[in-house]
């Protein structure tokens, strides 16, 4: 494709030659002759001295010797053009042999079900979704129109996916919530897990995630929120739209997690728990309390981000501190003595 018609379709402004050819997208220090590149940071600003690439994205007011796509937003405008230089491969419409399809079940128009997936009773797939290989849809599962199950997913029953939904490999959305009540001798007894789970639109969900149904109601993940690997959202919880989760987040149940909110890697959230709209949780905090919206915090238990980075550099200095303050006591005390 002509970087002309490249720059028209991702609404760039050129600056060069419009009739190069673009093949593929890369690095800006690995791109060469036929590759389109970016630099979304300054730190990366050095290499459009050196980078041979066939042109870059960049934002308003960068000077380079290549040619340019000149953007807002250059990350954002990459992305789509990975997306229009790499079209994800589709599989052909029908059901491989090996799958089990239900007779109750219905599908849409266009939908791909792979070898040895399983869709069980009065499932609904909508048009043009893909059921990749291994899938289990259990019974009364609803997928929405364009999703992505890819191999190993499971959707436990009653559970219902909004349209252009992925889900990554081997995630489960629906499985039983953890909730056990203990009798006077120590013993727990299991607490029927009898609600569902709720996947609006465009929604991903990372490999090795677990969603859990509710035991009564539903957990609900809002629309555009994307999920990383290994992340464990609890039942009954309900996180609002275009929130990021990222690697090995994990929400007790019954927490509120609003809409626009970032838990950075590891993040804890206990239960019955709300963060506010905004909200920013750096990797590796805490949450036992509320936060409020638009809070930024570290730690645990998490406070203001900017408190725990003055704090965080003096952790190293305790002990020193700790024994000047004992020397200091020991002194005030022999000159009381004297």
């Amino acid at each position: 494709m002509i970087l002309l018609e490249i720059a028209h379709r991702l609404g760039c402004t050129l600056h060069g030659d419009g009739s190069v050819e673009i093949r593929s997208v890369a690095g800006i220090e690995s791109a060469g002759p036929g590759d389109l590149s970016f630099v979304a940071s300054p730190r990366y600003a050095a290499h459009l001295a050196t980078t041979r690439a066939a042109a870059v994205i960049v934002a308003p007011g960068i000077e380079a010797a290549v040619t340019t796509l000149v953007s807002d937003n250059p990350y954002l405008t990459f992305a789509r053009a990975v997306a229009l230089l790499h079209p994800e491969a589709r599989p052909a419409a029908g059901v491989d042999a090996s799958a089990r399809v239900d007779p109750s079940a219905v599908l849409g128009e266009g939908v791909h079900v792979g070898a040895l997936a399983v869709v069980g009773p009065r499932v609904r797939v909508g048009a043009r979704s893909v059921v990749h290989p291994h899938v289990v849809l259990y019974a009364d599962a609803a997928i929405g129109e364009d999703c992505r199950l890819h191999s190993g997913v499971q959707v436990r029953e009653g559970c219902r996916l909004g349209d252009r939904v992925v889900v990554q490999n081997g995630a489960v959305v629906g499985a039983d919530g953890f909730g056990f009540a203990k009798d006077t001798d120590g013993r727990y007894t299991k607490i029927q897990q009898r609600g569902s789970v709720v996947v609006e639109d465009d929604v991903e969900i990372g490999a090795l995630s677990a969603i859990d149904r509710a035991a009564l109601g539903e957990t609900r993940i809002g629309r555009g929120t994307k999920i990383d690997n290994l992340v464990q959202v609890g039942h009954s919880v309900s996180i609002g739209e275009d929130t990021v989760l990222a690697g090995q987040v994990g929400i007790a149940g019954s927490s509120r997690i609003g809409h626009r909110v970032t838990l950075a890697g590891q993040v804890g959230v206990a239960g019955h728990i709300e963060v506010g709209d905004g909200a920013t949780a750096t990797a590796q905090t805490g949450i036992p309390n509320d936060v409020a919206p638009g809070a930024v915090v570290s730690g645990y238990p998490a406070i203001d981000n900017r408190a725990w980075l003055k704090s965080s550099a003096v952790f190293a200095k305790l002990p020193e501190l700790l024994k000047r303050v004992r020397d200091l006591e020991q002194r005030l005390a022999e000159l009381l003595r004297s």
